[in-house]
């Protein structure tokens, strides 16, 4: 049997990832050559194919799958061996984060984190993508450092940090004709709603509480984000119940005032979460105490719990 060399693990990871030698190489920063060269010789190494050519990329055999979690811990000892040989220097390094957030933690928790960034780490650049299905295995593969929102469904294997609780309110124009201070029941009921279409976040809470409650709403537009909607609520006669920190925040932007939803709503926690793969790591730790001390409620902004 030849050589095993542990850099052809590393193509092995990305390709059985990615579904792509040249995405492979490119991830890895190496030549295409190299890494089909390193596929060649894992293929000799163990006696498999290990990945076919298809419509939808180059797909793992049987046997990759097989072994790819045993590979794939292999990396993960390499990677926190490497990581506990040193410390890490924000005002030095130039590493890139990759955060999964909600379109509410962009607006709302993005600029401060950047622009203290921008003073003690200027060479740190941050990638955002928006949480979805998919954040669970690219928070597990390594493909993103931490994810920032509400995630109920994560499994074991995954630290996560309370950074703040949120309760709901409801967005009004400031000159809407019918609401005054307060909104009733009725008036919830029987106006027109905005409501964001979002899943796998805290804002489904709402949806689900309201149907199971029998409440009634008229919905008259839905919308992929938050974005727009405090601009919408401003220029309309739309209701929207939103987080109360986005609600705050918009309000000193839009002619919108807030008003307490009628009807009970739970709250729910904002949290950032990371894979124990990565829980040593001095980047990452470091990351997580600084969005915790920026971003997180000051008065207990919560441990980190397994």
């Amino acid at each position: 049997m030849a050589k095993l060399d542990l850099e052809w693990l590393a193509v092995f990871d990305e390709v059985f990832k990615t579904a792509s030698v040249s995405k492979a190489a490119d991830r890895l920063g190496i030549p295409q050559a190299a890494a089909s060269t390193a596929l060649i010789k894992l293929r000799a190494h163990f006696g498999d194919k290990l990945f076919s050519r298809t419509a939808r990329g180059m797909l793992p055999t049987p046997y990759a799958q097989a072994i790819q979690p045993s590979l794939r811990a292999v990396l993960g000892h390499l990677e926190q061996a490497r990581a506990s040989r040193g410390g890490f220097e924000p005002s030095d390094t130039q590493r890139t984060f990759r955060i999964s957030m909600t379109d509410i933690s962009e607006i709302v928790l993005l600029p401060t984190l950047i622009n203290h960034l921008r003073r003690v780490a200027p060479g740190i650049q941050v990638d955002i993508e928006k949480i979805s299905t998919e954040s669970v295995r690219r928070l597990q593969d390594g493909d993103v450092d931490l994810a920032v929102g509400f995630m109920p469904q994560l499994d074991a294997g995954f630290y996560q940090q309370v950074l703040f609780a949120q309760k709901f309110v409801c967005l009004v124009a400031a000159g809407h004709p019918r609401i005054a201070s307060k909104l009733s029941k009725a008036a919830f009921s029987r106006e027109g709603h905005v409501v964001v279409g979002s899943s796998g976040t805290g804002h489904v809470i709402v949806d689900k509480v309201l149907e199971r409650a029998g409440v009634p709403r008229q919905v008259v537009l839905r919308v992929p984000s938050f974005l727009g909607v405090a601009r919408i609520v401003a220029e309309t006669e739309l209701l929207a119940t939103v987080p109360v920190r986005y609600g705050e925040l918009m309000a000193m932007r839009e002619q919108i005032r807030l008003l307490p939803v009628p009807h009970v709503l739970p709250h729910y926690n904002v949290k950032q979460h990371w894979h124990e793969r990565f829980h040593a790591d001095p980047g990452n730790v470091w990351l997580r105490r600084t969005i915790a001390e920026l971003l997180g409620d000051a008065r207990d902004p919560g441990g980190a719990t397994g």
